[in-house]
This record gives structure tokens, sequence and C-alpha cells, in this order.
């Protein structure tokens, strides 16, 4: 059995020995898949000046599709840098998170939105949902991973290299080679083999099948 995954799967508990990793970078992917930060706009109050977020005492509600064991760590810095700030995340998959963003639109409960992909922050750009913010340090972000616009709508925290693992034990026991590139998961021999997150509420599925359609 073939695991497809966008993060490096030996973070993951996988027995040892099991499992061989095998990375692939697609540069039209890795161009997308950066995750971004940005900040919503009221609707009721969308002429306020610019950072002022909809939250009040003293609290801020965040949406996100990073992965729990990064949140923590971001939120022990924020913090002990912010201890009057209580911070409300709201953590899901790509696609769900950017479907509920489109679906509160008009009454947006969200304050920031952390670590969503650049594309899904395009779509809620496009319909006049982020607030222009830079963030101290932006100087030092390349121009590819961040609004053109200044101040940006939006700007990129990471990026990721496409990658998946086999399970070394399964195919052994079915007497198969371990794949060496994308183009072998394509083969006969690993039909009905393969999994992967599903595009339609992942963005790392989406954007995968996306560069590899490109």
């Amino acid at each position: 059995m073939i695991f497809w995954s966008r993060k490096s799967p030996t973070k993951r508990s996988f027995p040892k020995g099991r499992w061989v990793n095998l990375t692939s970078l697609f540069l039209s992917a890795f161009a997308a898949m950066v995750f971004v930060s940005s900040c919503v706009v009221d609707a009721d109050n969308a002429d306020a000046p610019t950072g002022t977020a909809p939250a009040g005492n003293g609290a801020i509600t965040v949406y996100t599709a990073l992965e729990d064991d990064q949140i923590q760590g971001y939120l022990t810095s924020f913090k002990e840098q912010n201890p009057e700030i209580a911070v409300n995340i709201v953590r899901d998959s790509t696609g769900v998170v950017t479907a509920k963003l489109l679906a509160e639109k008009d009454n947006p409960q969200a304050d920031v939105v952390w670590g969503l992909a650049a594309s899904s922050l395009l779509v809620a750009d496009q319909q006049g949902m982020l607030e222009p913010y830079a963030p101290a340090g932006l100087e030092n972000v390349q121009e590819q991973f961040r609004d053109p616009q200044n101040p940006p709508h939006w700007v990129g925290i990471d990026a990721w290299m496409s990658a998946f693992c086999a399970n070394t034990v399964e195919l052994a026991e079915r007497n198969l080679p371990v794949p060496k590139s994308w183009a072998d998961l394509i083969k006969p021999e690993y039909q009905n083999l393969v999994v992967m997150s599903n595009p339609a509420s992942s963005g790392t599925g989406f954007l995968s099948v996306s560069a590899i359609l490109q």
C-alpha cells in the first residue's frame, strides 16, 4: 500500500523499517501549496481602519488548516507576547475551512485565517473578504509567496513539497517492487493499492492532483 502525503512521513508513528519515504517536487504544486495568513473583513465594519478585527472582549477566532502539532508551538509564543488575548482555534482540512469561510461571508466569524492554502485565499480575496495587513518582517518574504498588493491581503508562512511513502512489508508480501517515482504509481501492478487524501475536501489532495494534471 502506498500512502500519499504532503508532509515528511518520518514525523508519523510508523513502525521502523516499515515505510520508505520517496519525495518529488512539482514546481507548480510548490508555488501553489503555500500556506498563508490573512485577516478577515467584518461585513458590518468594512470601513474600519486596516488591521482591526471583529472579535471583542480580548479574544480572537482563528480558522486554520495547520496540523495540530504545529499549532501549539505558535500559540505558546503568541500567549507569551499577548497574555491578555484569548485565542479560539477552529481547525479543519483546507476544503472544509474554505467552505466555512465562504458560507460565512456576510456574517464572518473568523478574525484571522492562518495556515490555509494560497489558492483558497485567492478566492476569498476576489470576493472582498480579506483586509490588507503587512506583518513585521514582510520584506523577508519572497514576492511569489505573498500578495503583490501593498499592503498585502495575504502572506505565505511556509511551503511544502509533495511526497509519497511506500509500505515495504505489504509490497514484499505481494512480491512488488518499491515505486521510485510518481510515474510508477500508474503501473498496473499498483492498481487499487494507492490511497491519498480526498481532493474534494483536502487542500493537499487538490493541489497534488492539480499539479499532476498540469
